[in-house]
């Protein structure tokens, strides 16, 4: 063997051994555990120190890229800054393309690039990019689905799955074409199952990814289920950190207001741990400037939503605040501020969600609201349903001029009466409801549809609930119609089951 060749074959060797050195590998070790655990904090720096600490300990580690998207994600989807998005987009399919190194007989190689698809859809629906949004669900589906046969055991699989059936199966009509991609069918009551599974599991990727795993799980049986009760429960029974995971803190905050339980929602978030440590998000200033304005306390409800609107970046709910620092302003009567804060709403925001559709459907009336009857919608959105019920002591439909004022009367009486639990009297004012605003564009009907829905299922009337629940997806053109349809359809699944 001349000196030529013993050359060449050296060459050879060192490269192969570097390239056996240089190997990937999925190694969800513990600083990746730690860092984990301090990003689904919201613990964002904390969580990018131990990512650089891992990366230190094997460059060829790449759990610490799967991580990273993670801080990405909720940057982007909490804050939705442009210059960010414009900034950070890239590491998406950076990413992907590094993930795609790594060793194909790990359950994490499916699993990373499902979790980097699955952010990035998320982030996509925030800033308007819909079709790529659906795109990149469908390849959530199909990696987690595949990944579910490669590796049946690995339970942070359902955590994924779990979800994504229950959304697929009672995804909205107006977002049939969405559905349509993915080419899967959907169930509410498979999804939860999986989800379940994975929350009782026990197993050691069910402690590490609990936090994830309960917040979807919280989500799905709160609006999905319609099991607010159980939703609170949960995050009772298991002494959820809601003062220092402020992923907790958002979630049973959010859940609070939506569950018309203001003051617990107020105390959650004014009790969180006030550390810089954590992101940094004007979303917190949203929400308590709705628990304010529940309470009627107008001039700190002003402050909350205009400290909002100076500093988020974004469009989801922006008319919607804008609407509501104008119903402050209105109830306050100062009509100059509340005509000029309707003008902002017009050039403002998008109209993505329903309550931002909403907002600039009002704003374009021209007409405000009734103030007995806002101040009435108001207190009993917050859980102060006496206090709304004395406003309308004593008052008939008859008392209202316009025919859209009694039909909101109707309403709004019929949804204290609900919430004190006098059933038949939200019932009989529910029908009255349906009646008045059945070709109406006011969502009042639909809505009044599912709550007599909801009332039956509870009685264990399933058929009858059914039938409301069809009934109120039959509504046409109503405002909420696609958030209002997707709980209609739930309902129509669980009375199935």
């Amino acid at each position: 063997m001349n000196r030529v060749t013993r050359l060449i074959l050296l060459s050879f060797f060192i490269f192969f051994v570097c390239s056996v050195n240089a190997q990937k590998v999925f190694d969800f070790n513990n600083t990746c555990q730690q860092a984990y655990a301090a990003i689904t904090s919201l613990k964002l720096q904390t969580g990018q120190q131990l990512i650089n600490e891992a990366r230190k300990q094997n460059a060829d580690n790449l759990i610490p890229d799967m991580l990273e998207d993670y801080i990405d994600f909720f940057i982007l989807f909490l804050n939705e800054d442009p210059a960010e998005y414009k900034k950070r987009k890239e590491n998406f399919s950076l990413r992907l393309d590094k993930l795609e190194e790594g060793p194909h007989n790990s359950p994490f190689y499916r699993f990373s690039k499902g979790l980097v698809h699955l952010h990035l859809a998320s982030v996509e629906i925030k800033f308007g990019e819909r079709f790529s949004a659906a795109w990149d669900f469908k390849k959530v589906f199909g990696l987690i689905k595949d990944n579910k046969k490669q590796f049946p055991s690995f339970s942070p699989n359902n955590m994924i799955y779990g979800p994504l059936q229950v959304m697929v199966g009672t995804i909205p009509k107006g977002y049939k074409w969405f559905a349509g991609l993915f080419g899967v069918r959907g169930s509410v009551k498979d999804g939860m199952k999986l989800m379940q599974s994975f929350l009782n599991g026990g197993d050691s990727w069910s402690k590490i990814f609990f936090t994830e795993g309960v917040f979807y799980y919280n989500y799905l049986s709160f609006y999905i289920e319609n099991k607010p009760e159980d939703a609170f429960r949960f995050i009772q029974e298991k002494k959820l950190d809601v003062v220092n995971n402020q992923l907790f803190t958002y979630m049973a905050a959010n859940l609070g207001i939506n569950f018309k339980q203001t003051e617990y929602a107020k105390n959650i978030i004014l009790h969180r741990n006030p550390s810089p440590d954590y992101l940094q998000t004007p979303v917190w200033n949203q929400e308590l400037g709705y628990v304010y304005l529940h309470h009627l306390e107008l001039n700190e409800a002003i402050q909350q939503f205009q400290y909002f609107l100076k500093t988020f970046k974004g469009n989801f709910y922006v008319k919607d605040v804008y609407n509501k620092l104008g119903w402050c302003y209105y109830l306050q009567g100062n009509m100059q501020a509340a005509e000029a804060t309707r003008k902002l709403l017009l050039n403002k925001g998008t109209t993505e969600t329903d309550a931002d559709k909403k907002a600039q459907k009002d704003a374009r009336s021209g007409i405000w609201p009734n103030p007995l009857l806002l101040k009435a919608r108001l207190l009993n959105d917050g859980g102060y349903h006496k206090d709304a019920l004395s406003l309308l002591y004593g008052k008939s439909a008859s008392d209202f001029s316009s025919s859209a004022d009694q039909l909101e009367f109707t309403y709004r009486a019929a949804r204290i009466y609900d919430d004190l639990e006098r059933d038949d009297d939200a019932i009989r004012m529910y029908q009255t409801s349906i009646t008045l605003g059945l070709n109406r564009t006011e969502y009042y009907a639909a809505r009044a549809a599912l709550q007599i829905g909801y009332i039956l299922e509870k009685r264990g009337k399933k058929a009858e609930a059914v039938q409301y629940y069809e009934k109120c997806l039959a509504m046409e053109d109503h405002e909420y119609k696609d958030s209002i349809d997707q709980r209609a359809k739930a309902g129509i699944e669980r009375c199935r089951e």
